[in-house]
């Protein structure tokens, strides 16, 4: 049995230790050429909250659904369906979670398209008002054609290029009524020539924000073509940039989502940014950190992280019961549930970790919160059919697998058509 020990002593079991078997079983490829009768467990005992959470201020970033007949080949316009897609939103806010939408797990950069890009944030939005819950989306330049920015473009143009593109979808998403997420920009990458250029482009657009933001630092694990942002090649020279421009534009940002898979420098500008404080209201650090998220939102003596996570989309269920957890005050229950969870955020977001929107769609695919298991722009081919069975194997173990006997029936299935029967 796995625990958990609080620094006073207490221990925790793992809840997915004394998860009990379901009745339904799947023969599972092995790495050493076998094969493993498995009985899929029954969920874990997660639970809803009764109250709003208040622990800490959490989003799960979630993916979009295409249609299941629809063209979802490579470079073919994005065709939602829209039921599934505003259908899994409803069940993270069931789960008391805000939800972060029109992000990279959505596929901003990687299938989904302006003119749906712009649908989404409208319906989530609107969806999010109805029953009021939170809702943030992501504001980027994506709409660009990467000619205007291309090399050999005089610079002062393209920077002006890249500023119109942020106004323009920093407007759409404040007139949706969501918070603004300020995503990094591929095209100031390619722009940008130093650090001024970044300050001149974010200090004009952040005069356009009617209510505090979220600034996202996305990392190249994510997205290659963001190497260098800030200007800066190493860490803490960018580090050094990005919290220079937090504290002009404090009175501005609510808080910064830090995608760098790297805990130890997310704690150190943690406690940066609780030096800066507007009115009693330090600037919040949202981890973006899908490896390390249980000690990060745990915290320590001096501070915590919030969350805004890719992980959290396929952990929802876990993650909220761990925060009804954290608020009455058990952080050792908590930090076990997560713990549980860790393994599964790992692996769905190895290297090559912009693939990791498969592992999160092959996930909501098993419990039946999508009709088939596709991406937009085909990009379920992403994650390899070994690497999905490892994903079936982990959230079973996490407890994450909410109808056994769909879930094994689904399995059985992608077996069969990957060639993988025993």
């Amino acid at each position: 049995m796995t625990a958990t020990t609080a620094p006073g002593g207490e221990v925790s079991p793992s809840p997915a230790a004394e998860l009990p078997g379901s009745g339904f079983h799947v023969d599972l490829p092995t790495a050493d050429g076998g094969w493993e009768h498995r009985e899929v467990r029954v969920p874990g005992p997660w639970t809803t909250p009764d109250r709003p959470l208040t622990s800490r201020v959490a989003f799960a970033a979630a993916h979009v659904v295409p249609r299941a007949a629809a063209d979802n080949t490579p470079g073919a316009p994005a065709d939602v369906d829209w039921d599934a897609t505003l259908a899994f939103r409803h069940r993270i806010w069931d789960h008391g979670l805000g939800v972060a939408d029109a992000m990279d797990t959505a596929q901003r950069g990687m299938g989904l398209d302006w003119a749906a890009t712009g649908e989404l944030v409208r319906r989530s939005s609107a969806e999010a008002r109805g029953r009021g819950a939170q809702i943030a989306c992501g504001a980027g330049t994506d709409q660009l054609d990467p000619a205007t920015y291309a090399p050999g473009v005089d610079p002062a143009a393209a920077l002006d290029a890249v500023v119109t593109a942020y106004r323009e979808q920093v407007a759409l998403v404040q007139d949706a009524g969501a918070q603004v997420v300020l995503m990094a920009s591929r095209a100031l990458a390619a722009a940008a020539r130093d650090p001024e250029d970044y300050a001149e482009v974010y200090d004009a657009v952040l005069e356009d924000v009617e209510a505090p933001a979220i600034l996202h630092w996305l990392g190249p694990m994510f997205d290659p073509a963001l190497e260098g942002y800030w200007g800066a090649t190493d860490v803490a020279s960018a580090t050094n940039v990005f919290v220079d421009l937090v504290r002009a534009h404090a009175d501005r940002i609510d808080g910064v989502k830090v995608s760098l898979l790297d805990a130890e420098h997310e704690v150190a500008l943690r406690r940066r940014l609780a030096a800066i404080d507007v009115q009693g209201h330090p600037v919040r650090l949202y981890t973006g950190d899908d490896f390390n998220y249980p000690e990060l939102i745990l915290g320590d003596e001096l501070g915590h992280s919030d969350a805004l996570l890719g992980i959290f989309a396929a952990i929802f269920p876990a993650a909220s019961t761990a925060l009804q957890a954290l608020d009455a005050g058990s952080g050792v229950r908590a930090r076990t549930i997560l713990d549980s969870t860790q393994a599964l955020g790992r692996h769905v977001f190895a290297a090559p970790t912009y693939y990791y929107k498969t592992g999160i769609a092959f996930w909501s695919w098993l419990n039946g919160f999508q009709q088939g298991f596709q991406l937009v722009g085909g990009l379920h081919a992403g994650r390899s059919a070994v690497h999905l069975v490892e994903l079936f194997r982990l959230a079973d173990d996490a407890g994450l697998l909410l109808d056994p006997a769909l879930a094994a029936s689904r399995m059985h299935a992608f077996l069969d058509v990957n060639g993988l029967e025993p």
